[in-house]
């Protein structure tokens, strides 16, 4: 009976989160429709509304965000310092990660939850994780101590009778019956375990109202260009000079961002000339996929370029996971080329298995994203001017997936 109602409590909590989360991430885009406004009741409109319902249409307006983003050359990254902007982002659509966080902008709600925990007398989630790890360690210490001594014991009398004892009489620890003693284990989380003086605790913390804010959102160049050029929510200025970028300096700008080093060009507002430019082949790749309605996301934790989430991080894993591999319509471009793209050369079998082994044992479908890059000889060069050069890229997929014999006969 305990366990049925286990269960049951269990699924009533998971549905009430997802009941929770599908009102905080209802808008899978910034983007937002609206209901008309107040002057809709007139009987004029009730009547036109219902005739466009009839046709199809809706008389929602669409609701654009003003976001506004800086531009940092160095990490390759478009900022976002605003608060508000940096969630109304996630949680329109996941996009960019706190610098901070591991994904969600979520430090300041972590430090004031830490505050909270601190007061209580309590310990916060690093703390217990430090402590958890020192038992671990001083675990492995006294069961190391205890098979030594043993060795020992059974040597001496081997040497004094001639015989090897049955029984010692030491004891090994086991990790069910072990528990830390508090001169090794807790040393390391002494003062987490110590009582809390409350004086000393009161001129030490910073008041919750007094905290700030100093996590910013972190946008790729692809997230930022789609918010900029699809959306047109979101607004760039230069981190040096402070000033506005328009679309045609942002265009410019990211893709020289990816030129080596040691090219000399005179400025990053310079017309770019490559169609085999980095930016331009992930954009591809995260426009395509984005425009399908899938959250696409980081995946250089799984060894893959990226991960496809049907709806988001926080609904669940990804399922698929994407590795670009550029291909040049014209394969004497690539000697001409500054960059040195990945994943142009043919795959050794060994590499690809690798790869693939690693995202079967986490519920991922390799996809292979073979994006064709267009021919300089065949485009002028004005073509890169501006974004509608993407029309003269193609996308293609290749599904990989493990082959298991034992499982795999029906």
């Amino acid at each position: 009976m305990s366990t049925r109602g286990g269960h049951r409590g269990g699924n009533a909590k998971r549905g009430a989160r997802r009941s929770e989360f599908n009102k905080i991430y209802t808008h899978p885009l910034p983007l937002a429709l609206e209901p008309p406004t107040s002057d809709a009741d007139s009987l004029a409109r009730k009547c036109t509304a219902g005739f466009l319902g009839l046709l199809g249409y809706s008389v929602a307006r669409i609701s654009s965000p003003h976001l506004e983003g800086v531009l940092d050359i160095a990490t390759r990254s478009v900022w976002v310092p605003n608060s508000p902007d940096a969630m109304l982002l996630w949680r329109r659509g996941f996009f960019g990660k706190g610098n901070l966080s591991r994904s969600e902008p979520s430090w300041l709600a972590r430090q004031v939850n830490q505050r909270k925990v601190k007061a209580a007398g309590g310990m916060t989630a690093e703390e217990v994780t430090a402590k958890r790890r020192a038992e671990r360690r001083q675990f492995k210490l006294d069961r190391a101590r205890a098979m030594a001594q043993a060795a020992l014991e059974a040597e001496s009398a081997f040497a004094a009778t001639g015989v090897e004892p049955a029984e010692s009489s030491v004891v090994i620890p086991s990790a069910a019956t072990w528990k830390p003693t508090k001169p090794e284990a807790a040393a390391a989380a002494a003062d987490a375990n110590s009582p809390i003086d409350e004086g000393e605790y009161e001129d030490d913390v910073v008041p919750e109202e007094d905290l700030v804010d100093v996590e910013h959102l972190q946008l790729t160049l692809q997230e930022a260009f789609f918010l900029i050029w699809t959306m047109d929510c979101l607004s760039l200025t230069d981190s040096t000079t402070q000033d506005s970028l328009s679309l045609s300096q942002i265009w410019r700008t990211f893709q020289n961002i990816h030129l080596p080093a040691l090219t000399l060009i005179p400025s990053l507002d310079s017309v770019p000339t490559r169609f085999d430019n980095p930016f331009l082949i992930h954009y591809v790749v995260f426009h395509h996929y984005r425009s399908l309605g899938w959250v696409i996301k980081g995946g250089i934790k799984f060894c893959v370029d990226y991960l496809l989430y049907k709806r988001g991080p926080v609904f669940s894993h990804a399922e698929f996971a994407l590795v670009v591999c550029p291909v040049y319509e014209d394969p004497s471009d690539r000697a001409s080329s500054p960059f040195d793209l990945q994943n142009v050369d043919p795959f050794t079998w060994s590499w690809l298995s690798t790869i693939n082994r690693v995202n079967t044992q986490v519920q991922k479908t390799l996809i292979l994203v073979y994006v064709t890059i267009p021919a300089m000889s065949r485009l002028p060069p004005d073509t890169l001017s501006s974004p509608a050069c993407f029309t003269h890229y193609s996308v293609r997929e290749v599904v990989v997936r493990r082959f298991i014999p034992a499982r795999m006969r029906d």
